[in-house]
C-alpha cells in the first residue's frame, strides 16, 4: 500500500502590530489623535462666527445720508425713467385711489443686518418712490417700455425681468444694480391704460436717528411735484 504522508496543520499567526515610534508612547499617539479631532470642529466654529461677523452689518457700514436727500435721489431716478418713457404730465403728491388714479408717493423701509439674522439695523433705512399715470394708451406705453429697457441696459442696469403682453393685457420691466441694492420697476395694464413705476434706493444711515425712534427714517416725508425734467424740453 502506498505510504500515507501526514501533513501538519498550518499554524495561525497573529497580525503584526506596528511598532510605536521611538520616543512616543501609545498614550501620546492617542492624545495627538484626540487633539486633532477636537481642533477641526473648533476651527470650523471659529470660521463660522468669522463669516457671520463679515456678512452682518451695523450703522457704520452704510453712508450717512439724510432722508430728505434720499427722497430726492429716488425721485430723480424715477424722473430719469419718466423722461425716457416720454411722459409729460406733472403729478401732484399723494394718491386718491390706488390702481386707478395718478400716484406720487414715497415710503421708507427698514434695512436688515444680514447673515443668518433677521434683525433690523438701528437708524438704517431705504427709500422708495412710487408713481402712476392713468389714460396711457398702447401706442405710448409699448414703445416707451422698449425704449426704457434699452436705456437701462446701456446705463449699467441688469434687466431682471422683461415681459411683453403677459396674459394679453400686462407688460412689466424690472431692473437692478449695485448687487441688487438699487431697483426700479414698471408695469402697464392694457385693460385700463394704467402705467406704474417705482424706485428703491440702497440703504443709508440717518444722521438724525436717536435711540427710541420706532419708525424707519423718512416715513413721514412727502415727494415734490413729479414730472419731466427741465432737460426733457417739456
Amino acid at each position: 500500500m502506498p505510504e500515507e504522508i501526514a501533513t501538519a496543520p498550518a499554524t495561525a499567526h497573529a497580525p503584526a502590530t506596528a511598532p510605536v515610534p521611538a520616543g512616543r508612547t501609545a498614550a501620546q499617539a492617542f492624545g495627538i489623535g484626540c487633539a486633532v479631532l477636537v481642533a477641526v470642529p473648533l476651527l470650523l466654529v471659529v470660521a463660522f462666527f468669522g463669516w457671520i461677523a463679515v456678512v452682518t452689518k451695523d450703522a457704520s457700514d452704510y453712508p450717512r445720508v439724510t432722508p430728505e436727500e434720499m427722497v430726492d435721489r429716488a425721485v430723480d431716478r424715477s424722473r430719469e425713467a419718466y423722461d425716457v418713457l416720454g411722459f409729460t404730465r406733472t403729478i401732484r403728491p399723494g394718491v386718491e385711489k390706488i390702481g386707478v388714479s395718478t400716484e406720487n408717493t414715497v415710503g421708507s423701509n427698514y434695512c436688515y443686518r444680514g447673515g443668518l439674522t433677521d434683525e433690523t439695523v438701528d437708524g438704517v433705512y431705504s427709500v422708495s418712490h412710487d408713481w402712476a399715470l392713468d389714460h396711457v394708451p398702447a401706442e405710448q406705453a409699448i414703445p416707451g417700455l422698449r425704449r426704457l429697457r434699452d436705456h437701462l441696459e446701456d446705463t449699467g442696469w441688469d434687466i431682471t425681468s422683461y415681459r411683453e403682453n403677459v396674459s394679453g393685457d400686462y407688460w412689466d420691466l424690472y431692473a437692478s444694480r449695485s448687487d441688487g441694492d438699487e431697483r426700479v420697476s414698471f408695469q402697464w395694464f392694457a385693460d385700463r391704460d394704467y402705467f406704474t413705476g417705482g424706485t428703491s434706493t440702497p440703504c443709508a444711515t440717518d444722521p438724525g436717528w436717536r435711540q427710541g425712534d420706532d419708525e424707519p427714517a423718512g416715513d413721514q416725508l412727502w415727494p415734490p411735484d413729479f414730472g419731466p425734467s427741465a432737460k426733457s424740453g417739456s
